[in-house]
């Protein structure tokens, strides 16, 4: 599973109202262990949010099981492989998140098509027309 932009702007909101101490992160162990957030859902956390506490609960295991999956993924392949993939593919995801920084830091410039007849020479459309079927 990928990370939408959904999923990173809640992962920063949750960042800067954990490092607040407005919320925690606790590990839950009533038979299956999970995460759970802690502290108050108040007014200001889902102002925060920009969410229901139902939504922010909702993202929140969301993406927990996100991590954990990765997570399992990991475990499954070194147990078998051994460490010896994890430098390349930490280099590989390095490479990864700095291309995917650069194509978003770069703007994007509105591409249209150009309307019949507009700043069009008469060359050039007799040049059109011929290359298309008729």
């Amino acid at each position: 599973m990928k990370l939408t932009v959904k999923d990173k702007d809640f992962l920063e909101r949750l960042r800067r109202l954990l490092e607040e101490k407005e919320l925690k992160i606790e590990l839950k162990e009533d038979g299956l262990k999970r995460f759970v957030l802690r502290k108050n859902y108040g007014d200001k956390v889902e102002k925060g949010f920009g969410m229901t506490r139902q939504g922010i609960r909702w993202r929140f295991h969301h993406l927990a099981e996100i991590y954990i999956s990765s997570l399992e993924v990991i475990y499954f392949l070194e147990s078998n492989f051994g460490t010896e993939l994890r430098p390349m593919a930490l280099e590989i995801a390095r490479e990864r998140v700095t291309l995917r920084r650069k194509a978003s830091s770069r703007a994007f410039f509105d591409a249209y098509r150009r309307q019949n007849g507009e700043n069009v020479s008469e060359e050039e459309r007799a040049r059109l027309t011929s290359d298309s079927p008729s």
